[in-house]
């Protein structure tokens, strides 16, 4: 039986691969549909064309790009706006549009701290999708958007205390530190080693980031038995929504 369909959205190219590859790969695997948006890097850029090849590793459809700049990369959406300074509205109706036209029984963004480094387009993410979520549900709100849909879940990617002890030493170089939660709030730890494989090779598809040394770069580094210590489990906290959504929904079932 497929599991739920599942739409992930994510800031950055690259992002989906480290946080959610395991899960959108294991769904996808089951016949499940899935689906990832991206809010920043417009698709005529060589990084666009590393998400499709992703995408594709993972099972997950084409790219879906808002085509918002990185706020700390101009060149990623010349003579665009910054993820972060594009107004709010706009921002909830563009992804309200995606919610209503793939229509996922659950989503998956980033926490409310962006993820372990805390970057500031991670915490856009988090609030316009949280909105998002709510607004695709409720008819009056984006009427041109399509027609309404709410999804049963939205949850949100973490990392727990504990995952420190994996990654504290490979991002100590980051100077900053990990955001990460109290064990007891995570509601859904899921072991994807099974998936691994595709995991890695999407996050090795970011060929760019692997260049210059970011994450992926990182992973591309490690051993075998280490990608499997930092990328072999993914955390979830389930985001609460409107009343209607079903209370026993679950993110692999």
């Amino acid at each position: 039986m497929p599991l739920p369909s599942l739409l992930a959205v994510f800031a950055h190219p690259d992002d989906e691969s480290l946080s959610a590859g395991g899960v959108l790969a294991r769904h996808a695997s089951t016949g499940a549909r899935t689906a990832v948006v991206t809010a920043t890097w417009s698709a005529d850029t060589p990084r666009a064309a590393e998400l499709a090849e992703a995408l594709h590793i993972l099972g997950a459809g084409r790219p879906r790009m808002l085509g918002y700049a990185d706020s700390r990369v101009p060149h990623s959406a010349p003579g665009g706006p910054r993820w972060c300074d594009a107004p709010l509205d706009e921002a909830v109706g563009q992804l309200v549009a995606h919610l209503r036209d793939f229509r996922p029984e659950i989503v998956v963004t980033h926490d409310a701290y962006g993820g372990l480094t805390g970057h500031e387009d991670h915490v856009h993410t988090h609030r316009v999708t949280a909105l998002a979520v709510q607004a695709a549900g409720l008819e009056r709100l984006y009427p041109d958007a399509g027609e309404p849909w709410q999804p049963s879940a939205l949850y949100l990617s973490t990392h727990p205390h504990t995952a420190v002890r994996a990654w504290g030493g490979h991002l100590a170089h980051v100077g900053k530190t990990l955001r990460t939660v109290p064990d007891e709030r995570v509601t859904a730890t899921v072991d994807v080693a099974p998936w691994l494989d595709q995991k890695v090779a999407a996050v090795l598809a970011h060929r760019s980031e692997v260049a210059r040394g970011a994450a992926p770069g990182m992973i591309a580094a490690l051993s075998e038995r280490e990608r499997e210590r930092l990328l072999g489990t993914e955390w979830y906290t389930r985001h609460g929504l409107a009343p209607t959504a079903p209370a026993q929904t679950e993110l692999l079932s």
